[in-house]
């Protein structure tokens, strides 16, 4: 293969990087595995979260594909499709409201904002969550949902809300964790047992009725500024154990969200920005 083409994208700096593959040779999935690590690495490589590939889909105008910094695949990331929306709308081949497809459904972002032909602001309709074990890929009964449930880490006991926004996440409502406590219990949690795909962990601090801070854990990138999927998953939890309203500001570490639990269609919309950092090609190795 030639050098990889990319474009790196962030939505408050989850950062990702954006390769074209709908005209290129099919590559099996070990390929963009690989690569995933090696442009990942903040150091010997670009520097992101992981890659997201835009790919041909028979089913939406465009596929999203993505893989994580360690080289496995996840379903989905709400930060990552406002990002490929802009990377679309910037470049004349995205309709406001068009499907994309992503390994959790169809889903449709919309420009909210624009300035000079470029997308500021993108809502992304993320869909209903799913809250049964089954979805979350965790044991015991299938049907079962998962609310305020003890877990045991190492002899620590945490109280948590299992949400699947497609993908898993666990979340523990509290003081939010710092960075070292977060990324030990992240990490502990992400691996347990109980859940047959790992999962993303959450530390959530209910500021107010209408506000949350949150500290994300993410399965295969580890510490990361922004969870789209988390910021919605974690919006669910507080609705579902009543700590707050079903639309909330949300402060992460880069920046600010707007969630809405909708009541009358089920779905979670998320609203906020997304950036073009810079293009390039990677020497493939």
């Amino acid at each position: 293969m030639e050098p990889l083409r990319f474009t790196k994208m962030h939505g408050l700096g989850n950062d990702y990087l954006y390769i074209d593959i709908r005209d290129m040779a099919d590559q099996p999935d070990s390929v963009w595995s690989h690569y995933a690590v090696l442009m990942s690495d903040r150091h010997f490589g670009v520097g992101a979260d992981g890659i997201i590939l835009i790919a041909r889909s028979n089913v939406a105008p465009v596929r999203m594909r993505i893989f994580n910094a360690d080289g496995s695949e996840s379903e989905m990331c709400g930060n990552g499709l406002r990002a490929l929306a802009k990377w679309l709308f910037d470049r004349g081949q995205f309709q406001s409201g068009q499907a994309v497809e992503t390994g959790a459904g169809l889903l449709y972002p919309e420009i909210v904002s624009q300035e000079g032909g470029s997308a500021r602001i993108i809502r992304v309709d993320m869909g209903p969550p799913r809250l049964t074990r089954q979805d979350m890929g965790m044991t015991g009964q299938p049907d079962a949902h998962c609310l305020e449930e003890p877990l045991d880490v190492n002899g620590e006991v945490y109280s948590m809300t299992c949400v699947s926004m497609g993908n898993p996440h666990v979340i523990i409502f509290g003081p939010l964790w710092d960075e070292d406590t977060m990324a030990k219990r992240g990490a502990a949690i992400e691996h347990h047992p109980l859940f047959s795909r790992r999962t993303n962990v959450h530390s959530v601090e209910v500021e107010d009725y209408t506000h949350l801070k949150i500290r994300h854990w993410e399965r295969g990138a580890g510490l990361t500024l922004a969870c789209g999927t988390g910021v919605a998953a974690s919006t669910v939890a507080a609705v579902l154990t009543q700590r707050t309203a079903r639309q909330v500001t949300v402060s992460v570490p880069g920046g600010t969200l707007e969630a809405l639990w909708d009541e009358a269609t089920g779905h979670v919309f998320l609203t906020g920005p997304a950036q073009e950092v810079c293009e390039g090609t990677f020497a493939l190795r």
